[in-house]
């Protein structure tokens, strides 16, 4: 998928936003304070979110025979005895999950931490589904064929390029933003 989403009002430049293919998985790659605890892969078909579940992974196993109901005790029991924030995730493909921030990891987030365990579960739920992009910048370049006078073309040349947005509308986001940055950059240049 290859789609143009702007171009600048001189049209001179455009933004493309591009299905990132090699996108890497944000558990595995990036560092993150959140711990996750899968919770039903249904019959296998998808992979533990996180491979050990976290530091109250052993819990979670005394409670787990009860799936549904574990899930009630255990989140009680994190924030009853551990202080830990505790969200559930179950979204429409892919397996539930409990996504937690133990309090020493919650106390410099600079933000609320459920909102950054928010944050977390959007950005792998987005990677899951494919959902991760890169945008282009690329600037209007003309030319004349030496073989032929006077036939002027206009080709595309990139001029700038980022890869890993997880979820489309960040993307679009960060992919106007850069249009605007280099098209201010231009007029000033000019």
């Amino acid at each position: 998928m290859s789609e143009t989403i702007s171009t600048s009002t001189n049209g001179r430049l455009r933004v493309r936003l591009v299905h990132d293919e090699y996108a890497t998985n944000p558990r595995e790659d990036f560092d993150h304070l959140a711990h996750v605890i899968t919770i039903d892969t249904h019959l296998g078909h998808y992979a533990p979110v996180d491979q050990d579940g976290g530091p109250l992974a052993e819990a979670w196993e005394r409670v787990s025979w009860n799936r549904w109901q574990g899930i009630d005790i255990f989140t009680r029991w994190a924030r009853i005895f551990h202080g830990a924030i505790v969200i559930e995730s179950r979204p429409a493909r892919g397996p539930v999950s409990l996504w937690y921030l133990m309090p020493d990891d919650a106390e410099d987030l600079g933000m609320l931490p459920e909102a950054y365990l928010d944050a977390e579960r959007a950005e792998y739920e987005a990677w899951a589904e494919g959902d991760v992009y890169g945008y282009i910048v690329e600037e209007a370049v003309d030319w004349v064929r030496t073989d032929d006078q006077g036939a002027a073309m206009t080709t595309w040349e990139e001029i700038d390029a980022c890869w890993g947005h997880y979820g489309f509308t960040w993307a679009a986001a960060e992919a106007e933003r850069a249009l605007t940055r280099h098209a201010s950059r231009r007029l000033v240049a000019a």
